[in-house]
């Protein structure tokens, strides 16, 4: 019977860090959201994705922080924001880091703007890379999300995809806070 309390009792605790953890970088999230007018949900969808919302979270290529941003795309965002004096290790501040990756998903999703739903492309090249992403928009699936998904040769980025426009639409009916 003791264990079943401890266990029952370590399950509350670790879902109430999980709850208070998802939602440390809300103000962040909305501040980019809201400069760069990328909804939200999906910001705080990528975040959960790439780093579950650690600050410090670092990736295999060299990327880093919540939205796991490369060395490249912040040099792309620090140059087009006119940010004098930038370094990649920056991005570990949740705030530069939530602004520069708000900053790339906008730019990502006007590429994409002519398809009947622009998020799957928009997430596809974030996780893969425009070429990529351009290869498996060939033909009807330029245009067309469903095709365009089923053209997604890599299962890490199909995963990826379908687990951000999943949670994305779990967010949307709680985040932002009415």
């Amino acid at each position: 019977m003791w264990a079943a309390l401890a266990a029952a009792a370590l399950g509350l605790i670790r879902w109430w860090q999980w709850v208070h953890l998802e939602s440390s970088q809300d103000q962040v999230i909305l501040a980019a959201a809201a400069r760069y007018g990328v909804e939200p949900a999906l910001v705080k969808a990528v975040v959960w994705r790439e780093s579950k919302f650690d600050p410090l979270a670092r990736g295999r290529k060299g990327e880093i922080g919540l939205m796991q941003i490369m060395k490249t795309t912040a040099d792309e965002w620090a140059a087009a924001e006119k940010i004098p004096v930038f370094y990649h290790e920056m991005l570990f501040d949740p705030a530069l880091n939530t602004r520069a990756g708000a900053w790339y998903l906008g730019r990502l999703a006007r590429r994409y703007r002519n398809t009947d739903d622009p998020l799957p492309y928009t997430l596809a090249d974030y996780n893969a890379g425009r070429g990529n992403a351009l290869r498996w928009a060939a033909g009807p699936a330029a245009t067309n999300s469903r095709l365009f998904l089923e053209n997604i040769t890599f299962p890490g980025t199909s995963n990826y995809v379908l687990a951000v426009l999943h949670r994305r639409h779990k967010y949307l009916a709680s985040f932002p806070p009415r």
